[in-house]
């Protein structure tokens, strides 16, 4: 079992790295795919803008090429740069056909460097450009929940909101075209990811909405893949014990407690407070 700490940043950065737009007549090392034409408003899974056709196409500009082949070779983890030149790019170019990659990438960065509330205002502006966007419905509706304060006073519209991305992302995760770049293999994994990421975060929504058994059957697909995260586990076992299903949220804590990292002892120790609370009464 794998732990799913970090499969946010990995989803992304697959999507960045492989399924973003690239540059017309330019070479990069890793670059990538040609875009194929697509029905207007056609899902995509990161942020890519539809191709205008050859009557439509905006003349080029050298510079703003430049700009954008500069942001897009960034390594992944270079946040901070990332966070600079794309935040100079549009405000350049506020118009631009990449500015949607842009923000989508913006918002993993910030969500990297923990500054949440930019995060959010990068993905509206990304989610403007294409509601669609699969990478940041996902990572936006993951992260809200994550990040809840019951003292915000945003805290339950931020909720709502939430609700709302995972589902249109679960809506939209089927209808996804595959990648030129990605074998069958490799974009059913993908797709798997994202699922379970917009499980994970509709199963956190409804924990903070108190809403168990919805919580549950969310947080039960979540986990169904090979790559978890031991908070589901361990929200998946506070559910069931406010469902009085002991036994069952015994093997939710027991799952976490498996996982190492900082919630492990925490998960035993409630594992083996629901096992007393399972066993029959003696007589």
């Amino acid at each position: 079992m794998k732990n799913m700490t970090g499969i946010v940043v990995a989803a992304l950065g697959v999507a960045l790295a492989v399924l973003s737009p690239g540059i017309q007549g330019q070479q990069q090392s890793t670059p990538p795919p040609p875009q194929q034409p697509q029905q207007q408003g056609a899902p995509t899974l990161q942020g890519q803008q539809q191709p205008a056709t050859p009557a439509e196409a905006p003349k080029v500009d050298p510079e703003e090429e430049k700009a954008y082949k500069e942001f897009f070779d960034l390594k992944p983890d270079d946040y901070d740069k990332q966070i600079e030149l794309g935040e100079a790019f549009v405000k350049q170019y506020p118009q631009s056909r990449y500015d949607e990659t842009v923000y989508g990438r913006l918002t993993n960065a910030y969500y990297n460097k923990q500054q949440p509330e930019k995060m959010y205002a990068a993905a509206d502006k990304a989610l403007a450009l294409n509601p669609d966007d699969v990478a940041v419905l996902v990572l936006a509706g993951w992260v809200i929940p994550h990040s809840y304060d019951p003292n915000d006073p945003e805290s339950q519209r931020r909720l709502e909101k939430a609700e709302s991305y995972e589902k249109h992302a679960l809506e939209i995760i089927p209808k996804l075209p595959k990648p030129p770049a990605l074998t069958d293999e490799q974009f059913a994994s993908a797709k798997a990811r994202y699922e379970s990421m917009a499980h994970s975060g509709l199963g956190l929504v409804y924990f903070r909405q108190q809403k168990a058994e919805d919580s549950v059957k969310e947080l039960e697909q979540a986990t169904a893949g090979e790559q978890t995260d031991p908070v589901d586990f361990l929200v998946m076992g506070i559910d069931l014990n406010n469902l009085k299903r002991y036994n069952d949220a015994a093997d939710a804590f027991q799952k976490c407690a498996q996982i190492p990292g900082p919630l492990q002892d925490r998960c035993k120790q409630q594992a083996d407070k629901a096992k007393v609370q399972a066993a029959p009464p003696q007589k």
